[in-house]
């Protein structure tokens, strides 16, 4: 018989992967991601292969047993990966389904007639400067509902933030202690709202540095139609780059680090009806709220909690995917690590809570699962990241052999899996996961996540809520050494182990087989991802930006002068103007659009114009603020773009990407 090569095991495996290849390229044609059949038929075939492949790894690449590092670690990290795969298929489930309700807001709009509901707007605040609060309690003053009430809860009793709430014509609250911390805050405020003469219908949470859009009370207010409905939540979006995309200088060509929960999984979630609320830009019922006696205290992660405990009086928690805030995300990576390791160590307390998944409750059966789904998140991803990056220094350094496979079996099996994978995350998630970039977002904060994880676990209570820090000086480069140093060590093993294992045959090929394919492929992939995460650790200097402003008309008028010019790069208190060349000094107003004229004098020449310095009065920087924060669509990226992608890292390895 003529022995063809695409009948050998090598070339039936690329058969695989063509095959995997050519349907998924067919799927965007076909696949309508608002479908839930036509997600199912996807997510359903992404776990089968899945299975395959899992049933592959137990039963055809481990290690011989027996008292042998070889077994030991062979083992080890199949378990890791295993229970890793176990959360993938929990979030395949989850995402299966999608709801949402734009069509059913709009449907029930002003559903409760000539009378609009009172609503209380919470603010709550600790120790915000007065530029991260200015613009949340103006933007909370403009929006359109008209029966509302501002209320700031200033849990560090500051005399300067009171007779500013006196002057912005706001209620201003304090409490005699810090009991509870920011749940503890609402309730003290829930309970002298409910002392006043006409409590509230519906109160709205907003962190002390998201601000709402004019339409955000109106829309949610929508959905509570339903009698069932006990909270609205509607996603978060940022008007800053969150660390990782500043410092990779991709803040516009790739989203943010939360888009995929937000824009993804919560209408998912929403689906199976496990939506949860996640705090701040959230609307509830006032009869819920004192159905359920205030928000809980028992997690660092009330807003979860609340979720839980409005479920398990009968209380409905639903998601509105429409952006209706946005706020200010994480300047910096140590903020950015220390409040994703809090989120996970409070639901790791509410696992272990009155209202965990094991607990006697009235919780449903998928409220249960969905905390089982979060707790896998946490407990699993992150330490399987960081397992993928030591396990192939053990081949390197000592000869041990993790994964015993033929290259044949690893490209039709795991190959066709994981490109699989991908193409069906393209169609659901379009430009959303990006291979390495998605690795280094989960490898940054993967040590001290891990350990919130397991810390939470085993010891639920006595945990202090840690604030994640806004503002401060963000003018200079700041190195994270602590963060940086276990990847900087890990990228010189990796680096150190492949020199040696390649260029002087030390450990490299004696009895792996094909293996070593795998392990070579892990190393290098490794050696990207932690020269990324490693760069990520340089934070760069931040300046004020808002990415959603576009280029604007607008009139100088100096010496009687009028000329109509381009206005860029508009803030709250300077502009570039486009075309125009006048001497430093020259005074003038600038009409701006929803403003006025604002007084203005030129500070600098540009190479394409000037830039001048804005005087606004106290009436015109409030209208700057709206029109900044409080109106306009969502800001930032909600998919990535190669190209600018390859730009932006391209600038930032070249270090021209600093200003």
């Amino acid at each position: 018989m003529l022995d063809f090569p695409l009948l050998s095991p090598l070339g039936s495996s690329t058969v695989h992967l063509l095959l995997a290849l050519g349907v998924g390229m067919t799927l965007p044609y076909w696949v309508d991601i608002r479908n839930n059949l036509h997600r199912a038929i996807l997510l359903s075939a992404t776990f089968l292969l899945a299975m395959r492949y899992i049933w592959w790894r137990g039963t055809d690449t481990l290690a011989p047993p027996g008292l042998t590092l070889d077994m030991l670690a062979s083992y080890a990290l199949f378990g890791f990966e295993l229970l890793a795969m176990i959360g993938t298929v929990s979030s395949y489930i989850i995402m299966s389904r999608l709801k949402l309700r734009s069509d059913e807001a709009d449907e029930h709009a002003g559903w409760w007639g000539e009378d609009e509901p009172r609503v209380a707007i919470l603010i709550a605040t600790y120790n915000e400067e007065l530029d991260v609060l200015e613009r949340t309690i103006v933007g909370a003053r403009a929006l359109r509902h008209r029966n509302k009430e501002v209320l700031i809860l200033d849990d560090s009793r500051r005399d300067w933030l009171r007779d500013y709430c006196a002057s912005q014509g706001v209620r201003y609250m304090r409490r005699p202690d810090n009991k509870g911390s920011k749940a503890g805050n609402i309730n003290h405020c829930l309970d002298r709202l409910a002392e006043d003469p006409v409590p509230p219908d519906f109160v709205a949470v907003l962190d002390a540095d998201f601000v709402p859009h004019r339409g955000f009370i109106s829309r949610s207010l929508a959905l509570f139609h339903d009698p069932r409905v006990g909270l609205v939540q509607t996603p978060q979006h940022f008007f800053n780059a969150d660390p990782i995309q500043h410092n990779l200088g991709i803040s516009q060509s790739y989203p943010d680090e939360q888009r995929f929960f937000f824009d993804h999984m919560q209408p998912s979630r929403d689906g199976w009806g496990i939506a949860f609320c996640c705090g701040t830009s959230s609307v509830c019922r006032w009869s819920a709220l004192r159905d359920i006696g205030g928000l809980p205290t028992e997690s660092v992660t009330e807003d979860f909690m609340l979720t839980l405990d409005l479920q398990d009086k009968g209380w409905a928690t639903v998601y509105l995917s429409e952006p209706l805030t946005e706020g200010l995300a994480p300047e910096g990576l140590k903020e950015y690590v220390t409040q994703r390791a809090r989120w996970c160590l409070g639901l790791m307390q509410i696992a272990r809570s009155r209202l965990g998944p094991l607990a006697r409750n009235n919780l449903r059966l998928r409220d249960r699962w969905s905390v089982v789904d979060s707790v896998l998140f946490w407990t699993t991803s992150f330490p399987f990241r960081i397992a993928v990056v030591v396990f192939p220094l053990l081949y390197w350094y000592f000869g041990t052999i993790v994964v015993d496979a033929q290259l044949a079996d690893v490209l039709s099996i795991f190959g066709v899996f994981f490109l699989w994978g991908q193409m069906v995350q393209r169609v659901l998630m379009p430009g959303m996961v990006v291979p390495i970039l998605h690795d280094v977002g989960q490898l940054i904060g993967a040590i001290p996540i891990s350990r919130a994880a397991f810390t939470g676990l085993f010891k639920p209570k006595g945990h202090p809520f840690s604030v994640t820090a806004k503002g401060g000086d963000r003018t200079k480069i700041t190195v994270q050494w602590q963060l940086m140093m276990p990847f900087v060590i890990l990228l010189v093993l990796t680096l150190v182990g492949l020199l040696l294992g390649i260029l002087f045959d030390r450990f490299s090929y004696q009895d792996a087989g094909d293996g070593k394919w795998v392990v070579l492929f892990w190393t290098i992939y490794n050696l990207f991802v932690l020269s990324m995460t490693v760069l990520a650790c340089v934070e760069l200097p931040r300046r004020e930006r808002h990415i959603a402003d576009l280029p604007d008309r607008g009139i100088l008028v100096t010496d009687g002068n009028i000329r109509r010019y381009w206005i860029r790069s508009l803030t709250i208190d300077q502009a570039r103007l486009r075309g125009l060349v006048l001497s430093e000094g020259t005074a003038g107003t600038l009409r701006v659009r929803d403003v006025g004229d604002i007084s203005v004098e030129v500070i600098a020449r540009t190479v394409d114009g000037l830039r001048v310095r804005l005087m606004p009065t106290t009436e015109q920087r409030e209208a700057l603020l709206v029109r900044f924060y409080a109106e306009g669509a969502a800001p930032g990226t909600a998919r990535s773009q190669l190209g600018g992608l390859l730009a932006g890292l391209g600038r930032r390895l070249s270090f021209s990407g600093r200003r």
